[in-house]
């Protein structure tokens, strides 16, 4: 888009700011999102960030790219890969915004060596409640909005510019899909890759992995190759979570992608959840147009969903109680993730759940500051920790109080010495949360230095199911 066309759509978003009454909270004019908590509802006006949807320049000497706020990610890997790099991690939907990313939170297969898409930031340009643009860096005026901004969710500011940096990537990613009939053992093994960056004398560029059930596990491990060869396409009718499942305890079965298709590999059915919509019906996805086998496109079935109840009226129609979503992603120590898994399948009827091994990154932009540098989202330096994504239903059991499951694993994954992210339903006290999320008072500084006339909400009041 170049940085005259971003210095447009700066404008339009600060006139659009300028237009939104004093008294109304100042919220994004945007209709979709990759959030799964409601939005707060408001007559005033929006932000206006229709200019801010692209990649603004590619520096590729420097392996940088400079991107606007509302850049996909998507459009972000069709920029870089020409040049032969990515983003240093690529969360797995591609309608996922990078100041999305940073403001929330993302994770892919890169994040056991890369850490987190914010920890690539080299700056960031941000609307501050107050109105204002500020850059922020690690060593700059800004640096404490700098580290406060992950996790924040659009409560200290909007990123209309960050700057960020890009690694090398090959043309094909070589998979090895390895089978564990014991979650401890895939527990041990997934930490030996983490240190040791190689799997049987084979190096590990990528690594996650998926649970069925607790005998059967795999971890999916790639390596990058320029080697010409047959690749797979799970973007029609085959499906790729269904492609990691094989007999053998002994040999890994191994495939092969692009390397766009790797980054992508989820998208296609939205990991397993396209099963809800019917899409893994082969009578039905025959006939599904492959256009409209993406995530964005059961994101409009979703919000349809809500908008009508249609999934609770099917339900009780067929004598059923309505369901409870269970849609989130939990960190937890990698020593802690068999017994956790256990635990979840034991007492959650969810199956499959994913598994993505992640530490902050070494060396970070955060190196020099306090030892647990991202306030909002406190991970420990040196530390792994394992993410565990399970996104589906549960059925309500009369007489339990609203939210019964996704309370009851707030509390495990206190238990476990974990964090949850913030993207979906949350049942915490203000009092839970704050200690849980507000990094003791740094966020209450940030809030009243970059918003001190509160025309944002409160990370509180954003994130957990208000009654």
């Amino acid at each position: 888009m170049g940085f005259e066309q971003h210095r447009e759509g700066v404008e339009r978003l600060l006139a659009s700011y300028r237009a939104i009454p004093a008294d109304a909270s100042v919220r994004l004019a945007k209709k979709t999102s990759n959030l799964f908590r409601a939005r707060a509802k408001t007559s005033a006006p929006g932000l206006d960030v229709s200019g801010l949807a692209g990649v603004i320049a590619v520096d590729a000497q420097a392996h940088t790219a400079d991107v606007a706020g509302m850049c996909t990610y998507e459009d972000l890997v069709d920029a870089t890969l020409p040049y032969g790099l990515a983003p240093l991690v690529v969360p797995q939907l591609k309608t996922i915004t990078l100041g999305g990313a940073v403001t929330g939170l993302g994770i892919e297969s890169t994040s056991f060596r890369n850490g987190l898409p914010h920890e690539s930031v080299l700056e960031i340009d941000v609307l501050t409640g107050s109105g204002e643009i500020i850059t922020a860096t690690p060593d700059g005026e800004h640096a404490e909005l700098f580290f406060g901004f992950p996790n924040s969710y659009g409560t200290l500011g909007y990123s209309t510019r960050l700057k960020i940096a890009l690694e090398p990537v090959k043309k094909y990613v070589a998979l090895r899909h390895v089978r564990f009939d014991s979650l401890k053992k895939l527990e041990e093994t997934m930490d030996r890759i983490v240190t040791e960056r190689e799997y049987d004398g084979i190096a590990v560029d990528y690594l996650d992995g998926v649970v069925f059930t607790d005998s059967e596990s795999y971890l999916t491990l790639g390596v990058q190759t320029d080697e010409e060869g047959p690749v797979s396409d799970y973007t029609d009718q085959d499906i790729f979570y269904r492609s990691i499942q094989h007999p053998s305890l002994t040999q890994p079965k191994t495939d092969r992608l692009t390397i766009r298709d790797y980054l992508w590999r989820w998208d296609t059915d939205w990991f397993w959840c396209s099963r809800a919509f019917g899409a893994q019906n082969p009578k039905i996805r025959r006939f599904w147009p492959k256009q409209y086998l993406r995530s964005s496109f059961y994101w409009k079935l979703i919000a349809l969903d809500h908008k009508y109840d249609i999934g609770d009226r099917l339900e009780k129609r067929k004598g059923k109680p309505p369901r409870e979503r269970v849609v989130q992603d939990v960190e937890v120590p990698i020593e802690r993730t068999a017994d956790f898994v256990s635990w979840f399948l034991e007492e959650i009827p969810i199956e499959p759940l994913w598994l993505c091994p992640l530490r902050l990154r070494e060396p970070s932009p955060a190196a020099a500051s306090a030892s647990r540098p991202w306030p909002l989202y406190p991970l420990e330096p040196k530390r792994t920790y394992v993410n565990i994504g399970f996104w589906s239903s549960v059925p309500i059991v009369p007489g339990e109080r609203e939210g019964a499951a996704n309370r009851l694993i707030e509390e495990k994954v206190s238990d476990f010495d974990g964090h949850k992210s913030l993207y979906s339903d949350s049942y915490y006290s203000k009092e839970d949360f704050e200690e849980l999320y507000y990094g003791g008072d740094r966020y209450i500084g940030l809030k009243e230095r970059y918003d001190p006339k509160s025309r944002l909400l409160d990370l509180f009041s954003k994130a957990v199911q208000r009654k």
